[in-house]
């Protein structure tokens, strides 16, 4: 039986996603063609900003790469655009003159940018924010450019004036409205929204209608209709999008404000459909990316001759997080006539939530600060729950009415709105698959893999699966295949029996191997180094001093590193390490990244004299403990007073050193936003701010690069000190062992980890833990010296 031919226009998140669908469906039912005008595979572009801003690479936000289309046997043409459709011959064409027939034609060509048609928007300078070449554009012209204008006080809009922010540009948001985000917040939670971004270095200039982009041929500055002006050298236009029609309209399809569809999202021509941002339907255009999907999933489901209920249009909701400020609203948030709200507004701690009720039915909500309610008011309005008087307010404070909120979530209720993934569904897939971050979540479930907004969500119930409050019969995996226990109850066991040998713990918890594996041993010694730190200490210290912290090398030679706090040195440790590299012939020299001197291939026969001789402390940090801190000296990188940065950096290293952790644990202090020492890729990444430092968690450099999420910004050294130090010991005692960073605050959760670092009695609780253990090792260190 022939394949039919399946062609796509548009490479988009919309058209993809329907031809997702479409071979999960029926795999073998059609050859597929895929026409994207961008040079590009499927990529997420509502993550942009995150390029923009720094957080995501191009890699970072493809949704489907170059395999996924041979897998799938689909032809891709990108950077070729389809000009011309055929509707008698069943034919489109290309801009590169290029024919290729079809039995079934999918319209997903989205929408364009719309820009002002104002005198000077040709000029040089002067671009869009809605495709990867923007966003490289901007990146490139903020390189050259000091003071930047977005045009549009719309969330695409805002998210382009934080990058810019990021780029190091002085940026004014210039809003024909009164306030932002008209469509999305009511005007209390605008003003709320807007003093935060204030805060970060924004500007805004609202009421105010541009009249000409001034300047020769590159920009120079704004001039607004009231003949005030503002200088500036670069211009955002973000003033919203058009669906673009042009083919369909050229082609002979009905179309009005944008293609008109059915049901099944038929065009006027019965074999030719259309979907996504280009699409009218019963009068509505969406633009959110869970319309889109929803569209796609009924059209995959009628192409494939199956029976399907027709779309029938979607109930808006939108969950944004603007400069990290997070905001969710959904329906009909401003009162009437006919409806009356329930408020409550916190000042102190930047909360705002709304509800808007007719009769007994919440026809829509404003959360601002606090969002993670917003699943159960989405679930009550789209299932037009009734809610009593004396429930009403209740909804407001559902965690305390209800305690752990995922705990409380029925299996049906939606976590993953963009692509509908139901709590049952995630914990069914953790279940059999074994899942335990986010990013595993996401690849198997699609869910927090659209816009990211219920990421915090997802986070929060794969913490509760691994909690002891969960009932729900999701099993978990032994620590090894040693031993039926999980790596919990082992700790648990290990401290009620008061086991402090590896060899107690494997006897008395009846190990199936009696000595145990590579992955059950050493994560029992950390363990029992976390219980009984005298213990391990004393053991662990013996055993460094034995080898002078010398590092072992393939060759059998060592590797000694003298300890220069924050990359600090001298002329007389230099010249002393350069005296003995000559007396003991030591041959091979390296300068780190780290910024440390490694001298290396020492002969073991001589350490000893070597280390006598050099009489300093030598740095021992490889394995599982904190790591040489990265600092940035180079004044070419920029001008900015660099001692503030060393001094931190010096402090933590001398609070921090010979701490073992679940994992090696990599720190960066940068001087200034430049981020010279790579702050945002480190496990804990600081960065100086005009308002002190701001701190970054869950960072990795390895060969997937994650960029870290900002903790807090502490105003002080000695507060940004307390604040890393506590969550160096809240890792250490509450982290799986090998567990990464990013991998421990994906399960906990970063608000989770806020919440005990921000309580003053639990951090002091930890670093007093912190520094006992410190004390101790050093106590051991020079008694162990003195014998």
């Amino acid at each position: 039986m022939r394949k039919q031919k399946l062609v796509l226009v548009g490479n988009g998140m919309a058209g993809v996603r329907c031809i997702e669908e479409i071979v999960a469906i029926h795999p073998d039912a059609f050859d597929i063609t895929i026409f994207g005008s961008e040079p590009h595979v499927n990529y997420n572009r509502i993550l942009l900003s995150t390029v923009l801003q720094g957080g995501m690479t191009m890699d970072a936000i493809t949704i489907n790469d170059c395999n996924w289309y041979k897998e799938h046997q689909i032809q891709l043409y990108t950077g070729e655009t389809v000009v011309t459709i055929d509707k008698e011959r069943q034919v489109v064409m290309t801009d590169k003159n290029r024919k290729v027939s079809y039995d079934r034609l999918i319209i997903a060509t989205g929408s364009s940018p719309f820009l002002l048609p104002i005198p000077g928007a040709d000029k040089d300078g002067v671009t869009a924010f809605r495709t990867i070449e923007d966003c490289n554009t901007i990146i490139d012209k903020a390189k050259h450019n000091k003071k930047a204008a977005v045009i549009g006080g719309g969330l695409l809009g805002l998210e382009a004036a934080r990058g810019l922010i990021n780029l190091g540009m002085d940026v004014n948001v210039v809003h024909n409205g009164s306030f932002l985000l008209e469509r999305q917040l009511d005007q209390t939670a605008a003003k709320m929204l807007q003093e935060q971004l204030e805060n970060q270095g924004m500007q805004f200039l609202f009421e105010k209608q541009t009249a000409e982009i001034a300047g020769n041929s590159h920009v120079e500055g704004l001039v607004f209709k009231d003949g005030t002006k503002i200088d500036v050298d670069l211009v955002v236009m973000a003033v919203g999008v058009r669906p673009n029609i042009h083919l369909a309209k050229q082609s002979g399809l009905e179309v009005n404000r944008a293609i008109l569809v059915n049901d099944y999202l038929q065009t006027s021509e019965q074999n030719i459909y259309a979907i996504g941002e280009c699409v009218e339907h019963r009068g509505t255009v969406y633009g959110l990316v869970k319309p889109l999907y929803e569209q796609g999933k009924v059209l995959a489901r009628h192409i494939c001759g199956m029976e399907v209920q027709g779309y029938e249009g979607s109930v808006l909701s939108t969950q944004l997080k603007i400069s990290g400020v997070e905001v969710f609203s959904i329906g009909q948030f401003h009162e009437d006539a006919a409806s009356k709200a329930i408020k409550i507004h916190d000042e102190v701690n930047g909360i705002y939530k709304k509800l808007v009720f007719q009769d007994d039915k919440m026809i829509g909500a404003v959360l601002f600060g606090d969002t993670r309610d917003r699943t159960r008011l989405l679930d009550t309005i789209l299932k037009q729950k009734a809610v009593l008087n004396h429930e009403k307010i209740a909804l407001l404070y559902p965690s305390m009415e209800n305690g752990n909120s995922v705990a409380a979530m029925p299996p049906s209720e939606m976590i993953c709105n963009c692509n509908g993934v139901t709590k049952g569904a995630i914990m069914e897939a953790v279940q059999k698959e074994g899942l335990t971050t986010v990013e595993q979540v996401k690849k198997c479930t699609k869910a927090s893999g659209s816009c990211g907004g219920c990421k915090p969500l997802v986070t929060e119930l794969l913490s509760y699966i691994n909690s002891a409050e969960c009932n729900e019969n999701i099993s978990q995996k032994s620590m090894c295949p040693c031993t039926a226990l999980t790596e919990d109850e082992v700790v648990k066991e290990m401290q009620v029996l008061g086991l402090t040998t590896v060899q107690e713990v494997m006897e008395e918890l009846n190990w199936k191997i009696s000595n145990g594996c590579s992955t059950c041993r050493p994560a029992i010694e950390y363990y029992l180094g976390m219980i009984y730190p005298e213990f391990e200490s004393k053991q662990e210290i013996d055993l460094e001093n034995e080898q002078m912290n010398a590092i072992g090398q393939a060759n059998g030679r060592y590797t000694l590193i003298p300890q220069m706090y924050g990359g600090i040195t001298s002329a007389e440790q230099l010249s002393k390490i350069a005296d003995i590299a000559v007396k003991y012939d030591i041959q091979q020299i390296a300068i780190t990244s780290e910024q440390r001197i490694h001298l290396m291939d020492v002969k073991k026969e001589v350490l000893s004299a070597v280390s006598a001789d050099l009489s300093m402390p030598l740095s021992s940090t490889y394995g599982n403990m904190v790591q040489n801190i990265k600092t940035c000296i180079g004044e070419h990188i920029c001008q900015c007073d660099k001692q503030p940065s060393l001094r931190l950096a010096v402090a933590l290293e001398r609070n921090l050193e010979f701490i073992k952790t679940p994992y090696r644990l990599k720190l960066g202090v940068s001087a200034c936003m430049h981020n010279g020492a790579g702050s945002t890729t480190k496990d804990i990444g600081v960065i100086g701010m005009g308002r002190g430092w701001e701190i970054y968690v869950g960072g990795s450099s390895g060969r997937i690069a994650r960029s870290g999420e900002l903790l807090t910004v502490a105003p002080t050294d000695e507060e940004a000190a307390e604040m890393i130090r506590g969550l160096v010991q809240y890792y250490r005692e509450s982290a799986n062992y090998l567990e990464r960073t990013w991998q421990w605050i994906e399960r906990l959760g970063l608000i989770h980890i806020r919440e005990v670092l921000f309580d003053p009695e639990l951090r002091q609780e930890l670093l007093k833990r912190l520094d006992e253990d410190l004390a101790l090792r050093k106590k051991i260190l020079v008694e162990s010296d003195s014998q």
